[in-house]
């Protein structure tokens, strides 16, 4: 009576096969597993959200309707009648970043519109896809996981049959994780869907259980047909994912490298050489840079005409640095001397193509024919726009000749071994210097020598949404950030935070960015919307991340309220959604800003050679530019059009 009423109850809701009943029931473990499935097929039974250990294999399930789920639930109960430990997941739940630390994943994944993953998997399929296309992360990241795969599809939908199920296997491999048992493809719609998964599903057990198989399976040989197979890896544990000097530079998103053992390998295959070198700019990543309108400077730096040294040389307004700090923004040059960066931030503009490193593992070109040949390749853009209406021929010839070098294009500037040489050869040409720095290297920071003005880029206040962003390469970014902005304390010159603004990740944090202000002590802290560069494989951003100026400046006068006076918000951006705060105590002057700055005079006590802080070199700043004047930030000398937008009337 018993075993009628548990087969009546299983066989409705399609949970276990009548072979999987018979194993079932004749395992000894009946007792004590005690159906740890709830009987329905909608129920989160044995689902975690999350996994915290690496020594359990990971069962995965990738679902719309419920399907996928069910099978997985099936899988998970003959897992544990063979006594192979799993830990069954919603793939929605799961740290793609974990799978470099797993040793055995198991994936039922269906396919849902065109071809994708339903909402569930979004992520992981998002995740898999850009690590195994950006060559920088290398086929050696899931060298310790072995994996198998099981698809839940419909034959109807032609060449998007189980395309999930294939694309994670492709992926898996290309990130040099091995497949134990080929991939299962379930119809829907064929009527055999349990018999193939459960003919699947068999072979992956007997392959956990040391068995041997044919015919496209990968079998796993063992002494003891009873014990499972051992899943280490073939190389050395490192420990924190640190390596030797010798190993390549292309490192994943968790920091992650090649073993000792691999390495000479790798640097042959990733550089074509073993001895001397090589160059940051390969030949991909150049075609990428350059199709971006990059010009690229010997094997590592770069420079860009900026859409704002555009617009000013048309006479159509300058970008918010010439209205809160009297920058020429026609006579500036946006360049980098390190293509190569430390994060891999979901706001970055230029959708990481350009090299990742914690170190300076390149061939080094020579700081003066940096500076030069930057020079060279900006004038060139520069006479590009010659004949564009709006350019005068004395706007045109002022452009010839920079003034002032931001050197933040992409990358990490600070990176480059000699950029104290670098900013020396650009004061000598009486070129200004705004450098910006990702807040990972503080000792960098410690030894740069005075710049006109030092920017932090703070893109978050908390541990936790700043790994969310930045995705940072080191283990111990948050330290960094910390002595990084703690070394901006020190700073005579003129310092910045940078913030920048991301709606449903970091704009809720007032308190948190508050108290950051006391480690560093910035001059000035900038407050920007972050910019939408579309969605890519990299960045799943949306519109509906961007904010609104009302938004920056509601959180600038909150920042402001907190710090008692101490930051006023002095000025204002409309245009580039951009809001200013200033040392009340340093640049406000009987009523009056001083946030802009006097160039000559900053390069005459460059040249002095004597200390000097950021206040011998403040100017005044213009009505214009404070905050709630009613230009809004945009310069009155300049002509400044609008897009005309028409829209439907609502009735």
């Amino acid at each position: 009576m018993f075993l009628s009423s548990y087969r009546a109850r299983l066989a409705l809701l399609a949970l276990l096969s009548a072979s999987t009943l018979y194993c079932f029931y004749k395992s000894r473990r009946l007792k004590r597993l005690k159906l740890k499935t709830s009987l329905n097929p909608n129920a989160n039974t044995n689902v975690v959200t999350s996994s915290n250990t690496h020594n359990k294999g990971k069962l995965l399930f990738i679902s719309q309707t419920g399907t996928s789920k069910t099978l997985a639930q099936r899988l998970h109960i003959l897992f544990e009648l063979n006594d192979v430990s799993f830990d069954l997941i919603d793939a929605k739940g799961y740290e793609p970043e974990d799978l470099c630390k797993e040793n055995l994943v198991i994936i039922v994944a269906s396919t849902w519109e065109d071809g994708k993953p339903p909402l569930n998997g979004d992520f992981l399929a998002n995740w898999l896809a850009e690590s195994a296309e950006d060559f920088r992360v290398g086929s050696l990241l899931l060298s310790n996981c072995k994996f198998a795969v099981f698809g839940v599809g419909s034959r109807a939908y032609g060449d998007n049959f189980n395309a999930v199920a294939k694309d994670f296997s492709g992926r898996l491999k290309a990130l040099g994780a091995k497949e134990i048992v080929a991939i299962g493809e379930g119809d829907v719609d064929g009527g055999e869907l349990d018999a193939v998964f459960d003919e699947w599903s068999g072979n992956v057990v007997k392959v956990l259980k040391g068995g041997s198989l044919e015919n496209g399976f990968i079998g796993c040989e063992s002494d003891n047909e009873d014990d499972v197979v051992d899943f280490e890896s073939d190389y050395d544990d490192e420990e924190n994912g640190e390596v030797e000097s010798g190993i390549v530079d292309l490192e994943d998103i968790a920091g992650k490298a090649p073993s000792r053992r691999a390495s000479s390998k790798v640097v042959s295959e990733a550089n074509g050489k073993l001895n001397g070198p090589k160059e940051m700019v390969t030949p991909v990543i150049r075609a990428s840079l350059e199709k971006q309108g990059y010009k690229i400077i010997g094997s590592h730096s770069g420079v860009k005409i900026c859409r704002w040294t555009k617009s000013q040389l048309r006479g159509r307004g300058g970008c918010y640095k010439h209205s809160f700090y009297g920058i020429e923004s026609h006579r500036c040059m946006e360049a980098t001397p390190s293509l190569a960066c430390a994060n891999k931030c979901v706001f970055c503009w230029r959708h990481h193509t350009n090299p990742v490193g914690k170190s300076w593992q390149w061939k080094m070109d020579d700081p003066l024919e940096i500076v030069n040949s930057a020079i060279d390749q900006h004038m060139k853009m520069i006479k590009q726009m010659k004949g564009v209406p709006g350019v005068t021929l004395e706007r045109l010839n002022e452009g010839l000749s920079p003034r002032h070098c931001a050197l933040s294009l992409v990358g990490e500037p600070i990176m480059y071994p000699e950029i104290n040489t670098l900013v020396n050869e650009l004061h000598k040409r009486r070129i200004s210097t705004f450098l910006v720095t990702n807040a990972q290297f503080p000792e960098k920071i410690k030894m740069l020598k005075p710049i006109t003005q030092l920017y932090v880029s703070v893109d978050a206040a908390t541990k936790e949404s700043l790994k969310a962003i930045d995705r940072p390469l080191f283990g111990d970014f948050w330290e960094r950030f910390i002595d990084s902005l703690t070394a901006l304390r020190d700073k005579q010159q003129r310092t910045v935070y940078r913030l920048t603004l991301v709606k449903g990740w970091n704009t809720e944090e007032v308190d948190a960015y508050f108290n950051l202000f006391s480690i560093g002590q910035p001059d000035f802290i900038e407050i920007k919307g972050v910019t939408y560069c579309g969605t890519s494989a990299t960045s799943k951003l949306t519109m509906e991340n961007v904010p609104w100026h009302a938004d920056v400046k509601a959180f600038s006068e909150a920042l402001s309220l907190k710090s008692k006076g101490e930051y006023e918000v002095a000025c204002e951006h409309v245009h580039s959604c951009c809001v200013l705060l200033a040392k009340t105590e340093k640049f406000k002057v009987d009523g009056q800003w001083f946030t802009w700055i006097d160039y000559e005079k900053f390069h005459n006590l460059v040249a002095s050679g004597k200390p000097f802080n950021s206040k011998d070199y403040m100017a005044a700043t213009p009505s214009w530019a404070v905050y709630g004047a009613t230009e809004g930030g945009f310069d009155p000398d300049q002509s400044r059009y609008r897009k005309e937008r028409h829209h439907k009337s609502s009735r």
